[in-house]
């Protein structure tokens, strides 16, 4: 598929990091108006004490209103295993809309099954405003976005590319960071690896953005990179390895990581689009399934 890059149109991306969950979080601004867009917001949670608070939100909330932003977009690159989203707490606050890739209807049925939701939980991407396919386009103010499909960590991870900005979610890390894991169900490395040179396909000038940085060797947290670093330097994919040596590298890698501290809500939140799920008697509640994940 031919993507409408044009690399000529610079928003504006301002990064917000959450230590605790070792996110990024965006609000892009259209560099012709005051629209912008918020890209993987945080809700925080301690999980322990069952408390769920919003610091990390109302950051990205104070920056739309003390610079004067319309937020039109709230995008989810994925639904994240690692942590919960905000988006309808800000969209709450400041309007929006929130959109995810179609294939949440996936990720729904798998996870809507492993945490027994019933027939009450609608397994049809109706919680989110919008579900985007493999390049649909939409607007930010002025400034069209386009949407590609970038399977393999999960079914339904999409790239979005504003301008000569792309945010890859965890389809690539930062060139010493790699790649994501892709042993969650409905993951596969060989597709992500497909993904990956879709990516890589864009133009070398192209900004990509990360949704993750663990500061790997110690190093500073880092989140902006390029096309054309990546191609070069990736230590999981740069410098022409092939797809078999990722898929022997990324599998036996898979096998040995723990799962996400915080998987179990994460994937509860977040493929309601951000709402914590109820009781039956209307009661904030999460479920932990034994021996289900």
């Amino acid at each position: 598929m031919e993507y409408p890059v044009d690399t000529s149109l610079k928003p504006e991306v301002t990064g917000f990091f959450d230590p605790a969950t070792n996110t990024i979080s965006y609000v892009v601004k259209d560099p012709a108006s005051d629209a912008c867009a918020i890209v993987d917001s945080v809700m925080d949670i301690d999980y322990a004490a069952g408390r769920i608070t919003y610091e990390h939100a109302d950051e990205l909330i104070k920056f739309v209103q003390e610079n004067g932003l319309k937020l039109e977009w709230l995008i989810e690159t994925h639904v994240h295993a690692d942590h919960l989203s905000a988006a309808p707490y800000i969209q709450e606050k400041l309007g929006g809309k929130i959109g995810i890739g179609e294939h949440i209807v996936t990720v729904q049925d798998v996870f809507g099954k492993i945490f027994n939701e019933g027939t009450e939980f609608q397994r049809d991407g109706s919680q989110f405003d919008a579900l985007f396919k493999d390049g649909d386009t939409y607007m930010v103010g002025q400034m069209p976005v386009f949407a590609m499909h970038t399977p393999g960590h999960t079914p339904a991870c999409m790239v979005h590319v504003m301008g000569n900005a792309a945010f890859v979610g965890d389809t690539l890390f930062m060139p010493d960071g790699g790649s994501a894991r892709a042993d969650f169900p409905g993951g596969d490395a060989g597709t992500l690896y497909d993904s990956i040179q879709k990516v890589l396909a864009l133009p070398d000038e192209t900004r990509l953005f990360m949704c993750h940085d663990y500061g790997p060797n110690g190093r500073d947290i880092q989140w902006e990179t390029t096309v054309a670093d990546e191609k070069a330097h990736n230590i999981h994919v740069g410098a022409g390895k092939t797809k078999e040596e990722f898929v022997k590298f990324r599998t036996e890698r898979d096998a040995q990581l723990a799962m996400p501290k915080l998987i179990i809500p994460s994937l509860q939140v977040n493929m309601r689009a951000g709402e914590v799920p109820r009781d039956k008697d209307g009661v904030p509640m999460l479920k932990v399934p034994v021996n289900g994940l």
